[in-house]
């Protein structure tokens, strides 16, 4: 994949995984994209500036005050040159000055000013990874819309065998290629989500739910990030891990999910309901936890819940496009399409959760994507390939409007 015209910063700090930066800058410069490097003052004890000079033909930066031609007077340059910022390999040291904020030499300033795209790919030890100072500054970063690539588990130069090398440099510059690829025709649009399971509560202590683990909303989420979205997503009850670079508002109830939605709607171009929202509520919480009576029966009365999509669908907005979910166990399409009209969506996903590989709580799907003028069956994927074929057919949809 062809990276001609882009223009990466690489930035080298001093790991023994240092000498595969060099093929990661080869790499680059065979793919046709302009590399600049920039090495801490430990990394030139690991492998000298001359290398990465030669093989990307243009000056290594070292210290702050010795690369004038890349400072102007409003702030570090190649920090605005960058289409994408890669570090490799990324020290716990490095890991720990971006998430903290420190910039205390050319490397750590450039990164606090870009605004591109940051990819790390770290390599320590396994015990220095698996530090909990270390796990908490990959959160942050993460949470800040970090990338991570590796480490990767295996023997270590030190000699310990886990997680901790370098991930490969040809794996390294593939993940630059799909970054740098990705489309961006959601740039300028917002997108609002809903994903999880919501929680019905009986008492303190218990409550109703259902399987939903999150993943087809995150996976959704990720793919309209990755397009240029401005994305949030409303979510309830997950087991999968929570994406980065999004904004995350946390909700437990089916009610707390539809004064959230009513607040956040109408502002959004477009809405994709993914949650699995509880029908039912019970009629009474009890603030106390109930009980075993020995040889009795529970009973409980449980009341409807607000119908979240007809009401989204029922102050839908000009220039708004609505999807929905429809997960059945038998009339697949006769159930979705009567909730089509119903609801006034514009897009419905109905999987049947009965079929080996769809659902709940599993990483792949089966779909039949339904509109007004007809249905496409989608075979069985992963929830993020699932993800950009409704992202895709949404385009198709807002398109025609």
């Amino acid at each position: 994949m062809g990276l001609t015209g882009k223009e990466i910063v690489l930035g080298v700090t001093g790991g023994i995984a240092a000498y595969k930066s060099a093929e990661i800058v080869s790499r680059l410069r065979h793919s046709g994209a302009n590399v600049h490097v920039i090495m801490t003052r430990n990394a030139t004890e690991f492998i000298a500036p001359l290398t990465f000079q030669t093989l990307s033909a243009n000056q290594v930066v070292t210290d702050t005050f010795e690369a004038p031609e890349y400072w102007n007077v409003e702030h570090v340059a190649l920090a605005k040159l960058a289409d994408i910022f890669v570090v490799a390999p990324a020290t716990a040291n490095i890991l720990a000055k971006m998430a903290s904020g420190i910039a205390d030499d050319m490397l750590s300033t450039t990164l606090l000013a870009t605004k591109a795209q940051i990819l790390v790919a770290p390599a320590m030890n396994t015990g220095m990874w698996t530090a909990p100072a270390t796990q908490n500054n990959v959160k942050v970063l993460k949470e800040r819309g970090v990338r991570m690539i590796g480490p990767e588990s295996g023997m270590l130069a030190c000699g310990d065998e886990g997680a901790g090398r370098m991930s490969e440099p040809e794996t390294i510059v593939g993940e630059i290629c799909r970054i740098l690829s990705r489309k961006q025709d959601y740039a300028g649009k917002k997108v609002l989500i809903t994903a999880g399971a919501t929680r019905e509560r009986l008492d303190p202590v218990r409550f109703i739910t259902n399987d939903s683990s999150g993943k087809m909303g995150f996976s959704i989420a990720e793919a309209a990030r990755d397009r240029g979205a401005e994305v949030t997503v409303i979510r309830g009850s997950v087991t999968a891990e929570i994406p980065a670079g999004i904004r995350m508002i946390q909700i437990e109830s089916a009610r707390e999910l539809y004064d959230a939605m009513m607040q956040k709607a109408p502002e959004q171009d477009v809405i994709i309901q993914a949650a699995a929202v509880s029908d039912y509520r019970p009629a009474e919480q009890k603030d106390r936890k109930i009980k075993k009576e020995s040889g009795s029966d529970l009973t409980l009365i449980l009341t409807e819940n607000p119908d979240i999509a007809k009401a989204v669908g029922e102050q839908k907005k000009p220039g708004q496009t609505l999807v929905g979910f429809a997960a059945e166990t038998d009339n697949l399409l006769k159930n979705a399409k009567s909730k089509l009209g119903k609801k006034k969506l514009d897009l419905i996903v109905a999987n049947d959760v009965t079929k080996p590989g769809a659902g709940f709580n599993v990483d792949t799907n089966i779909a039949v994507l339904i509109t007004s003028d007809g249905s496409t069956e989608e075979p069985l994927q992963t929830k993020r390939q699932l993800a950009e074929r409704i992202l895709d057919k949404v385009l198709e949809i807002r398109n025609k409007q």
